[in-house]
């Protein structure tokens, strides 16, 4: 069968695991009643495992953790659900979405682990392949948990409390009273298995799949973070020189999120959601936007909760040039020309939706969430040339972003016009990234991992955090204990050996 058909079966497969496994927490045991017996099993068991990654607990809950911490997004009123938390850095150990991430994390890695513990290293091309994938599941699975319960890797050099590392090989034992990693131990493990699964994967998939190109991209993110800069051009300059990847142009550019994964050759990992998993209000688009089958906006709750606004700080900064592409991706809220304001806070937010995960296929919620592309790994190699001195190759890959989104002449950048705005190469960098990945989930992360503080200066529901609550300023250190979420405190009530965040 061919993966395209496999692709549109995901649904259906998801019940494979269901039925089959009892994939929990790492704390608890994991049932091995189903064994697998040859290559269309661990086809099966393989595509059950992506279709775990569509689980609203992961994606959902994923994306509330990692975007709503950042500066690009203004939360519009408070919400009886525990994403404002996350937004204000009040976080709880009880948090749902924490629990939600953790636990359905897990679940993909153990399912994961069940092929990679089948097929050996001299198994067929086929089997190989499975196997690839599997691996890239479980590092990308760990990354994402120990950049949300692990402090930055620069802070101590990787010391600090990482997450459990689930491996394939573990004794029931192990597993019921598996203790916390370091963060660098963690990170030795993805690229462990990155590593192996590049090397295993000879198959060139959509990119809904893994493939070798997939594990160079999550490399060059890992020890970018890692701030092992050879090693992230290195893996950056692979993923650039391969012809399956292009940066969209034009209108093309301006309708990315609109498309289906697989005919978007900018886009390398995304996780494909079809028309009949539509999630309508409960979608990542819904909290950011509502609008008519046209894509003009409406009032909240027309379609989507339309609670989650781009920043005024973001618009502004992105406006400074009005003819940037990437204003295709806000539209703003107005009724006869005049924008409007969510008037449940003092001062009142306005309300620019965000369209980023909306209008796929036409359908006003449907999004297929992107995870990596190629603009991210032409910014994971412009900043780690800046931090190795290499300005002019940092700034030739800035440029051609900036190109890319319509600017030209002054409004790209040179060493001089850096002088004048008494900017360092890093600053033009981390802007950039700012513009170019608002609201795909990186902002906080770049500013927390480059011993930056987040500034919030701009209406939005963290005000209530102050007194008086007119006061929008909002400051979040990168050493503060919060840039990071607490383990959930179910994990720690079943295994004794898991230690709290501070």
């Amino acid at each position: 069968m061919k993966r395209s058909i496999i692709l549109n079966l995901l649904l259906l497969t998801f019940f494979f695991l269901q039925s089959c496994e009892k994939y929990y927490q790492p704390s608890e045991f994991i049932e091995e009643e189903s064994a697998l017996s040859n290559e269309a099993d661990v086809e099966t068991a393989t595509i059950g495992t992506y279709a775990v990654l569509k689980n609203e607990a992961y994606v959902r809950s994923g994306h509330f953790l990692m975007e709503y911490p950042g500066d690009a997004v203004a939360q519009g009123q408070s919400s009886g659900d525990d994403l404002t938390r996350a937004y204000r850095y009040t976080h709880i150990n009880t948090s749902g979405h924490s629990t939600n991430f953790w636990v359905q994390s897990y679940k993909v890695v153990a399912a994961a682990n069940k092929v990679i513990g089948y097929v050996p290293d001299d198994a067929s091309p086929g089997l190989l392949q499975l196997k690839g994938e599997n691996l890239f599941l479980r590092a990308l699975m760990h990354f994402n948990l120990v950049r949300i319960f692990g402090r930055p890797y620069a802070q101590g050099q990787g010391a600090n409390l990482g997450v459990p590392i689930l491996k394939d090989d573990l004794t029931d034992e192990e597993i019921d009273a598996i203790a916390r990693s370091s963060v660098k131990d963690v990170y030795s493990f993805i690229i462990s298995d990155l590593l192996k699964a590049a090397d295993l994967m000879t198959e060139s998939k959509s990119n809904s799949f893994a493939s070798k190109e997939v594990a160079y991209a999550l490399l060059a993110r890992t020890y970018l973070y890692m701030e092992d800069n050879a090693n992230a051009i290195k893996y950056a300059d692979l993923v650039i020189s391969s012809p399956r990847y292009t940066l969209l142009q034009g209108s093309d550019y301006s309708g990315y999120f609109r498309m289906v994964p697989e005919n978007n050759r900018e886009t390398i990992f995304g996780i494909r959601h079809t028309k009949v998993e539509d999630r309508g209000m409960s979608a990542i688009g819904s909290m950011y936007n509502s609008a008519d089958a046209s894509g003009k906006p409406v009032g909240q709750g027309v379609t989507g909760w339309a609670e989650i606004y781009a920043s005024q700080k973001y618009y502004d900064f992105l406006n400074l040039h009005p003819h940037d592409l990437r204003n295709s991706f806000i539209n703003p809220y107005t009724i006869d020309g005049v924008l409007q304001y969510n008037l449940k806070l003092a001062p009142v937010v306005p309300m620019y939706y965000v369209s980023k995960y909306s209008f796929q296929e036409d359908v006003v919620n449907l999004s297929s969430p992107v995870y990596i592309r190629l603009a991210e790994i032409y910014l994971i190699r412009a900043e780690a040339n800046a931090k190795l001195g290499n300005v002019d190759d940092a700034l030739m890959d800035i440029n051609k972003l900036r190109e890319r989104a319509g600017l030209k002449g002054a409004e790209l950048y040179t060493r001089a016009s850096m002088g004048q705005s008494n900017k360092s190469i890093l600053d033009v960098v981390l802007e950039e990234r700012f513009l170019e990945l608002a609201f795909e989930g990186h902002r906080a992360y770049d500013l927390f991992r480059n011993n930056r503080s987040l500034v919030r200066n701009y209406p939005g529901t963290h005000s209530l955090s102050n007194n008086p609550s007119t006061n929008v300023y909002q400051e979040i250190l990168p050493t503060d204990n919060r840039v990071i979420f607490f383990v959930p405190q179910a994990e720690i009530n079943r295994n004794s050996k898991l230690e709290q965040n501070p």
